[in-house]
């Protein structure tokens, strides 16, 4: 018979990270509700270059999903892995450096992304430094999951454990390979991969960063506090199986669904649609596990607020990853893809699935390591049908003017002419609907405050536990060997083949998309007339970057003849050859602008950016006037010319010595259109903005339908 041995659990780091993720939601929260009000009111940039749009949109989503989805994940896996295994945290030292240094992460991410230090990928924009760190804090997470594996006290692994192994896995995988960039100073690098293979990894990365951080991570959780809150026991056991293993499995295919009817091979894309649309099976065999679990406790649920915040959670990720399937099929995406419609998709998932869950695990939680009740199970209530009054004013707003965008964008008139050539004119239309969902931001926040009031009057009113007392069996030395019956039971009591069959599982996918894709050079065809950026077109290209504007101007005209119309001739993979990163975007809040090169003259240009709606009366593009008097920096040219020499760039031997006397050259025929228009700036060949004119009128212009030809 084992001995009985005594051990405690370890609530400082839990608590830590709670305090951390109620305060770290409140702020990502706040900066949301302050870019959804910019649309409404463009003013509320108030002409700084930190506060526009297109800086604190990924400010925005870095501090939802790394900060407080981050914090959500560590107060969650901690606490339970320690109840689950019968062992304490395995290092604290380990623990403490993954929180603070979590937390260093976070604040870097703060004052670099208003700063305009960013790399631009989605859900990747922070800086190599950064990376490294996010990698090394990653690590350190990994020491203390597998640490307290090996020391645990029980045979086999809960279901739970499964999911946060294969998000450690995955998630390693996909940052290693997403951020493989080279640097060129301290702030600024450029990615390994170019034009339409850094698309396909970006998305593989983008769209598994939702599956293996926002979605596995969670589901595990869902798996350990679900159960505990309803005090009943998982529905099925077989089913949680099929769950796992199929969706972990089908997930890491799925990225390519972000790129349908791009310059993409047809291959990778539906490759991505059909594994998309298998993706519902297995979602829903979680999302019908969680509230099956529930069988025997709805009485309980009217009451709990913990409860109804779970129910909603998982009711939300039915909702998703149903509608994420649907969205992947390329009739339904050539509706959907740069419209709000897709905006609103992602955050049904964000507020009610991470959101929602995070709420609840807080609320149960917090009362447990304080030894009290909650402060008001009112108030808990309050939050709840507050929060989900913000999710309906948030999303069902988002679904009708993507459908509108949608529907205003295809329309053309009996003619054959397009009914609404000026982009301005379905951008006007939203302006209701951008209100509502702001009300509807307001709301969800409100219900986040009265949150943090509940949780800090709990708090107030009990005595933390900062050790708890526990006592198990000592796992004996051959009990795992001894373990048996269902097949996944072996495999249950091995965490090193279940880390090994997930590695293996999220691997297959990941290899048959992106190998082909780097290794075939078919899939992107040379267009000889297309050349790399000139020094000066670079340098307007990085400020074009560090202001965001791909945020809400995609560079992508995909096959339709609505776009064709009003953009010029579809893109093609071998235009985006030399552009590191890419910047096809996934939003289009204005108009595309691939081509946009030589549609209007220079000056306005200039006039565009230092007051939009001279040229565009209604715009609710911000101000960007410091580009008019900002010095143009060119100290960096030769450094970022070398850099991209070693990536395989076709400048000249030698170039970066020569290259900023190209840079002034080029600038002078700017400044000198510019100064023909009735500008009057003797600096102007300096200025920032003449980079960026140069950028601009360059775009598109490497093709002509007539002219192209590939080799």
């Amino acid at each position: 018979m084992s001995r009985i041995e005594q051990f405690k659990y370890d609530n400082k780091l839990v608590r830590a990270f709670a305090f951390a993720t109620a305060i770290w939601g409140i702020v990502g929260m706040l900066v949301g509700l302050i870019i959804a009000l910019q649309l409404v009111f463009p003013a509320l940039s108030f002409g700084l270059p930190q506060t526009t749009f297109g800086r604190l949109r990924p400010l925005h989503t870095n501090a939802v999903i790394f900060a407080f989805v981050g914090n959500g994940i560590f107060l969650g896996v901690y606490y339970s892995m320690q109840r689950l295994l019968k062992t304490s945290i395995f290092s604290m030292k380990w623990g403490w450096l993954h929180f603070w240094g979590w937390q260093l992460i976070i604040l870097l991410a703060a004052l670099t992304l208003p700063s305009g230090i960013t790399t631009s990928n989605e859900y990747a924009e922070l800086e190599w430094p950064i990376d490294l760190m996010i990698a090394v804090i990653w690590i350190a997470f990994g020491v203390n999951i597998f640490g307290m594996i090996i020391k645990r006290r029980e045979s086999h692994l809960y279901v739970a454990i499964w999911f946060y192994i294969s998000t450690w896995v995955t998630v390693t995988m996909l940052h290693v390979i997403n951020n493989l960039e080279v640097p060129v100073s301290l702030t600024k690098s450029y990615p390994v991969f170019a034009g339409v293979q850094a698309a396909l990894v970006q998305w593989w990365y983008g769209h598994n960063a939702v599956a293996f951080f926002l979605t596995t991570s969670y589901l595990g959780m869902m798996y350990y506090f679900m159960p505990k809150a309803a005090n009943r026991p998982v529905y099925s056991y077989k089913l949680s199986i099929i769950h796992f293993w199929a969706l972990i499995f089908l997930y890491i295919w799925a990225g390519p669904h972000h790129l349908l009817y791009t310059s993409l091979p047809d291959w990778a894309q539906s490759l991505g649609m059909v594994f998309s649309v298998m993706l519902i099976a297995p979602s829903w065999g979680g999302m019908l596990n969680g509230l099956l679990t529930l069988r025997g406790a709805w009485d309980r649920v009217r009451e709990n607020a913990v409860l109804k915040f779970m129910v909603v959670a998982v009711t939300a990720y039915g909702m998703a990853t149903f509608e994420g399937p649907l969205l992947s099929i390329k009739t339904v995406n050539a509706i959907s893809h740069y419209t709000d419609w897709t905006v609103a998709h992602v955050h049904v998932g964000a507020l009610g699935w991470n959101g929602f869950l995070t709420f609840g695990i807080l609320y149960w939680i917090i009362p447990r390591i304080y030894q009290t009740k909650l402060y008001s199970e009112k108030l808990a209530n309050t939050h709840f049908w507050i929060g989900t009054m913000g999710i309906l004013f948030w999303a069902i707003p988002m679904y009708w003017a993507g459908w509108t965008q949608a529907m205003m964008w295809k329309e053309f008139t009996p003619d054959g002419f397009l009914k609404y050539g000026n982009f301005l004119e379905t951008v006007t239309q939203l302006i209701p609907m951008y209100a509502l969902r702001s009300l509807g931001g307001a709301l969800y926040l409100t219900g986040a405050c009265i949150m943090g009031f509940n949780l800090y009057k709990t708090v107030k009113q009990g005595e933390f536990m900062a050790k708890e007392e526990a006592e198990a069996p000592a796992l004996e030395k051959d009990a795992v060997s001894k373990v048996g019956g269902h097949w996944h039971r072996w495999i249950e009591g091995r965490a090193g083949w279940l880390t090994f069959g997930a590695l293996i599982a999220v691997l297959i996918g990941g290899l048959i998309e992106i190998i082909p894709m780097m290794a075939i050079q078919d899939n992107v065809p040379r267009i000889t007339s297309v050349k790399p950026y000139t020094p000066l077109e670079l340098q307007g290209r990085d400020i074009y970057i560090r202001e965001g504007c791909v945020g809400c101007h995609s560079q992508m005209i995909r096959p339709f003849r609505d776009e064709t119309e009003r953009y010029g001739e579809y893109s093609k993979s071998g235009e985006f050859i030399y552009d590191r990163p890419f910047l096809w975007g996934s939003k289009r809040t204005g108009p595309d602008l691939h081509r946009v090169g030589g549609k209007y003259p220079d000056s306005w240009h200039y006039n565009h950016m230092m007051d939009p709606t001279t040229m565009s009366p209604g715009s609710i593009m911000p101000t960007y006037a410091w580009l008019l008097r900002n010095k143009l920096d060119t100290s960096s040219t030769a450094a970022k010319i070398r850099t991209l020499q070693l990536l395989n760039t076709p400048y000249p031997k030698g170039f970066d010595k020569e290259a900023n006397n190209d840079l002034r050259e080029q600038a002078l025929k700017v400044a000198k259109n510019l100064h023909d228009a009735g500008v009057k700036d003797p600096d102007l060949d300096k200025r920032e903005i003449v980079a960026l004119i140069a950028y601009l009128q360059r775009l598109g212009t490497d093709i002509k339908s007539k002219e192209a030809n590939t080799q």
